[in-house]
């Protein structure tokens, strides 16, 4: 009888590996760490919704010197998440990334103020030091800057950047009179670090007409030419989806999720349910459901970045830069 019941177990782990090995592979490069703003993947895999599309998905956490654009274009995956004017401005150094669902339909970018650095409006930044994020989260701030007519070198006329880590000791330590944040992450970083919302003046990027696309999922030129690939994204795309609305309805039981995947254990759980909240906001209002980038979206974006007075983010009108194709067939629609 033991015997049998040994023999059972292993043609079950027989069945199960070859199940496993049916499924096709596929990686997803995340622009950061994990947490919360990259919940709806998390949850898929969680939940089976992967599984359920006959995916084995990877998903490899970001990192301060991860480039998602350097990862695929190297081969280290299939999908990545980019900010649109990072990539549309790898897209015209040569790498030709293609957006296949736009998730977040909302900026979260912002610059945190002291209010007593005696900023109150942004024509007042001029001979500040500002803290900005690089690995192509620089292109929204050096497309503002260049509307405001700000250059971004230091002097009396122009701004001091600092390369801010991704952190906001810049600012706790007075390094810096603003600091880049995001709505749902750093600033509530420096909240918790003893400086009260009071003293504390934001300035949002959507509300100063420098708005630009952000968590969107690319892949390259090359894969929307293979319909099994194309086939695979939309399979993806779908589930990833799912994933999605599932947080977005169940805000702590998906950061709970994240944190449950999250190997550096640095997060906490007031924080990671705190950004899920947010990152709903962010999400929600896209007239054709989630994962569908409008069009207008995408040209404010692209005007924004060709906008620049003297040193714009891209030179010239993009073509190819993204598909709806397999969105639609993600959703049917």
């Amino acid at each position: 009888m033991k015997k049998l019941v040994t023999l059972a177990a292993l043609s079950a782990l027989a069945l199960a590996a070859t199940a496993a090995e049916a499924k096709d592979k596929l990686t997803l490069q995340l622009k950061w760490v994990t947490q919360a703003q990259f919940a709806g993947y998390y949850v898929a895999k969680d939940k089976g919704f992967y599984d359920d599309a006959g995916l084995d998905v990877t998903i490899k956490p970001g990192g301060p010197d991860i480039a998602p654009p350097q990862v695929i274009a190297a081969g280290g995956a299939d999908v990545v998440i980019d900010w649109m004017p990072s990539a549309l401005a790898t897209r015209e150094k040569g790498v030709p990334l293609v957006n296949i669902a736009q998730i977040f339909k909302k900026s979260g970018m912002m610059l945190t103020c002291r209010k007593d650095a005696g900023i109150k409006s942004p024509a007042d930044f001029k001979g500040h030091t500002l803290g900005v994020w690089f690995y192509g989260n620089e292109y929204p701030f050096l497309s503002w800057m260049s509307k405001l007519g700000l250059g971004t070198t230091g002097g009396a006329n122009g701004v001091k950047v600092l390369k801010q880590g991704f952190n906001v000791d810049p600012i706790l330590q007075k390094q810096a009179s603003c600091v880049s944040t995001m709505t749902y992450n750093e600033y509530w970083q420096i909240i918790d670090a003893g400086i009260p919302a009071n003293e504390l003046q934001v300035y949002k990027y959507e509300d100063q007409g420098v708005s630009t696309m952000e968590d969107g999922l690319y892949t390259l030129e090359k894969s929307l030419n293979d319909p099994k690939m194309v086939d695979k994204l939309a399979r993806f795309v779908k589930a990833s989806i799912k994933g999605w609305d599932y947080a977005m309805k169940n805000v702590n039981e998906a950061a709970d999720i994240v944190l449950e995947n999250d190997a550096s254990g640095a997060q906490t759980e007031k924080h990671q349910r705190r950004m899920m909240g947010e990152i709903a906001k962010l999400i929600e209002g896209s007239a054709k459901g989630i994962g569908y980038l409008d069009p207008a979206d995408y040209q404010r974006t692209v005007d924004t970045l060709m906008s620049g007075k003297s040193d714009p983010v891209i030179t010239k009108v993009p073509t190819g830069a993204y598909t709806h194709a397999v969105w639609k067939k993600a959703t049917g629609m």
